[in-house]
């Protein structure tokens, strides 16, 4: 049996970088699968598409109007004088407060209209027509 020189003995190693990579892909991975865990209560319809939209990623109220006319809160039905109700509430509460409608695409233009008169007489000022995006190929 042969003794080995203490000094002939070499400190153990960490190798940083794989480990580096790994939380890396750790991260990316949480981050991509949030993004599709995100789970906007909305009730589908078919809204224009356009190709020069702006993004709104917060949203305070969220009210959809089918085309037969019906309107939702998020995704819950909800009556005209109820969703004015809330939404005056909701305004005094908060000064940033701004409603989305997400409309139809065959709805009639005086009902958007319309909705968002009776809401201005509330006194809510900010507002926003949601649509989809159109999927242009890059040149």
């Amino acid at each position: 049996m042969r003794l080995r020189d203490r000094r002939s003995f070499r400190k153990p190693e960490v190798m940083i970088i794989p480990m580096i990579d790994i939380m890396f892909f750790l991260l990316v991975f949480f981050m991509l699968s949030t993004l599709y865990m995100v789970d906007l209560k909305t009730i589908p319809v078919n809204m224009p598409k356009v190709e020069n939209a702006q993004t709104q990623t917060n949203v305070n109220y969220l009210v959809t109007m089918k085309a037969d006319g019906t309107l939702y809160l998020e995704d819950q039905p909800i009556d005209e004088e109820t969703l004015i109700e809330n939404a005056k509430v909701q305004y005094s509460q908060n000064e940033n407060f701004a409603v989305v409608v997400r409309a139809d695409e065959n709805i009639d233009y005086g009902k958007i209209m319309a909705l968002l008169d009776k809401l201005k007489g509330a006194g809510i000022t900010k507002f926003g027509l949601a649509t989809d995006t159109l999927n242009v190929p890059s040149k």
